[in-house]
Order: C-alpha cells, then sequence, then structure tokens
C-alpha cells in the first residue's frame, strides 16, 4: 500500500513539473522579452517589424469608357497585397489627392481610369506627391487619361491612340533584368487589347515591346513599348498596357507581372 501511495505521488509531481514546462516553454514563444538571452522565435509567429505593410492606393474613376475589368483587378491587387505584404485602398473619389490623404501612400495605382478624372487642385496635390518621392502605377486606360494634363503624360508614359479587335499578340520581353518581367521568356504569347500610342516620351525605359506582325492593327511599327518604367520629377513610374480583359487578372505572368511592377514602384527592388 505505502509503495502504491508513494507511486501516486510520484506520478503528480511529474505531472506538474510536465505542466510547469509547457508553461515556460509556452511563454518563450509567445514572450521572448522574458529572458535575457535571445530566444528564436519559431516561424509560426512573424516577428513585429512583418506586420509593417507598405499602403497602396487604387484609383479607378472612369469618365469616359469603363472597362469591365476594373472590379476583377481591384479584387487582384487586394489578394496580391495579401500575399506579398502590401495593403491595398480602393476609391474612385478624386477628392482623396490632397496632400494630407496622399502622404498615407507609398504608392498611387491608375487602374484603367479613362479621360479626366481629378480637378486641378487634385492635379497640383498629385503633382506635390510624386515629387515628394512618391510613386506611381498606370494599367491599361491609364494612357487613356488626361489628355489636357501633360505633366500626367510625362508620367504615365504615352497616350492612347487607337486599338485593334481583341486578339492574341507576340510580346517581346527587352529587358528581362526589372522585376516585372524576370519571371518571362524571351517571348510571352498573350490575348489583351494592343493600344497604340502617341506622345511617346523618349526617356521611358522599354521592358517589353509588341511584335506588330504577330497581330493585326498595329500603328506604332517596330519601336512598340508595351511596358515600361522611368524616374519623373522625384518619383518612381511604372505602366503596363496589359489588363483589359477579366480573364488576364487570372494569368498568372501577368499577375506576376504586376507584382514586380509594384516591387518597384515600392522601391523593393
Amino acid at each position: 500500500m505505502r509503495l502504491y501511495k508513494c507511486t501516486i505521488v510520484l506520478l503528480v509531481l511529474l505531472m506538474a513539473i510536465g505542466c510547469g514546462s509547457s508553461k515556460i516553454q509556452e511563454e518563450v514563444t509567445l514572450n521572448p522579452t522574458l529572458h535575457d538571452t535571445e530566444v528564436k522565435v519559431p516561424a509560426r509567429i512573424n516577428p513585429p517589424s512583418s506586420f509593417s505593410q507598405d499602403q497602396v492606393l487604387v484609383f479607378s474613376k472612369t469618365n469616359g469608357f469603363r472597362h469591365k475589368s476594373i472590379e476583377k483587378g481591384v479584387a487582384t491587387f487586394v489578394k496580391l497585397g495579401a500575399a506579398h505584404n502590401f495593403e491595398i485602398t480602393h476609391t474612385e473619389d478624386s477628392l482623396q489627392f490632397n496632400s494630407e490623404n496622399l502622404k498615407k501612400f507609398k504608392l498611387v495605382v491608375f487602374l484603367s481610369t479613362t479621360m479626366d478624372v481629378l480637378g486641378d487642385d487634385q492635379q497640383a496635390a498629385f503633382e506635390k506627391y510624386i515629387q515628394n518621392g512618391g510613386s506611381f502605377m498606370g494599367v491599361h486606360a491609364a494612357a487613356d487619361t488626361e489628355y489636357e494634363w501633360p505633366w500626367y503624360g510625362k508620367l504615365v508614359g504615352a497616350y492612347f491612340l487607337s486599338h485593334p479587335k481583341q486578339q492574341t499578340a507576340t510580346i517581346n520581353v527587352v529587358d528581362h533584368n526589372h522585376p516585372a518581367t524576370k519571371h518571362l521568356a524571351d517571348i510571352w504569347t498573350h490575348f489583351d487589347e494592343w493600344y497604340n500610342y502617341k506622345n511617346i516620351n523618349p526617356d521611358l525605359n522599354v521592358i517589353m515591346k509588341l511584335d506588330e506582325s504577330s497581330y493585326e492593327g498595329g500603328k506604332n511599327g517596330d519601336n512598340h513599348p508595351i511596358a515600361w518604367y522611368h524616374e519623373y520629377d522625384g518619383g518612381r513610374a511604372f505602366y503596363t498596357g496589359l489588363g483589359h480583359t477579366e480573364a488576364s487578372y487570372d494569368d498568372l505572368n501577368f499577375r506576376q507581372h504586376l507584382v514586380g511592377g509594384i516591387e518597384y514602384c515600392l522601391g523593393r527592388q
């Protein structure tokens, strides 16, 4: 009987020690600062720095043709943000373009905006934002926007001229060093609505060109840029002419193309 009682006591002590060890380990995992020596935080717990996200404003106001792909595009940007540690705020309110609000964002995306979308005060605020080191990214119809604002024309890089019917075309990737193209082969075959451009800024760094022999309706000849980047008036700018169709936002190559453009604008690469 005495041996039995001793055994019971021993088991109870062992259970208490085990529970205590579990509690200590829990404190080590959840609060490493309890200890003087450095504690390696398990991968399942994010360090505090990973919670700081770059803020990105996606603007999709239209005063001309409205692309059906806008809503799909916004949803795609949100998903890409969740996967790549940036946070999306979406708006179609031009009054959000004021100095106090814009300073919250590291990047402003014009997602298939069309025609005049900003008033004089909003234009001045956006110019100041770029001059203070902000970044701009234009997608597709961002080139069909603000024709009477020359500063914007230089920022986006070119204006829309015309387009043929939607069709498959060959894209020549001419620069693989940019994060928006490093995942691509030399030739990318893609279905979209292919813009012809006018007033092309000669200072652009072109990363992709269209092969006009691969489709009908090209008007820019042998030098037909379709994606580019440059530094302009104190900030960074990136533009891609792709993104007309809803289906394009399901294309993994296009999604990575967008991510690379965003990362360039955020200064990550």
